[in-house]
């Protein structure tokens, strides 16, 4: 975080950038723009316009699932990738659909999928490239917090 105060987070709804009391990021904040929820605890559906800016101003961890229709590992990944993001609700899951928004997520240098990549404050932290259950995302999300 780059203020112990108070972290940057990214509206899922609007994609307004809503700084947030640290104290109060475990009270379900809403965005002071539209009032939606910050935290969902869904994974948050990406497009070429809000990727870079949810990935770049985010501060909380955020994971972004790269995956494309095509991709039938991914389609039998997003369930479970949905699990996670209701087990950790303080953590931003989000989906970006690379046949899609190619441009945004070449940015990312995705060279398989699905491929999951942690984002904190605009930096990449870590990644894994495959499919993988609920309970192996939810572990790994965790060693990275």
């Amino acid at each position: 975080m780059s203020n112990s105060q108070s972290v940057h987070l990214v509206c899922p709804q609007c994609a307004a950038t809503n700084r947030i009391p640290a104290q109060r990021m475990s009270e379900s904040p809403v965005c002071g723009k539209c009032q939606q929820a910050l935290l969902t605890a869904a994974p948050v559906v990406l497009t070429g316009q809000t990727a870079h800016k949810t990935i770049q101003k985010n501060e909380v961890l955020t994971i972004v699932d790269f995956w494309a229709d095509w991709c039938q590992p991914c389609h039998m990944m997003a369930p479970q990738f949905e699990q996670a993001a209701q087990q950790l609700p303080n953590v931003v899951f989000a989906k970006l659909q690379t046949d899609k928004y190619e441009q945004a997520s070449a940015a990312y240098g995705i060279r398989s999928l699905p491929t999951m990549v942690a984002f904190k404050g605009g930096k990449e932290v870590a990644r894994q490239s495959g499919a993988l259950p609920r309970n192996q995302i939810v572990q790994w999300v965790q060693s990275l917090a």
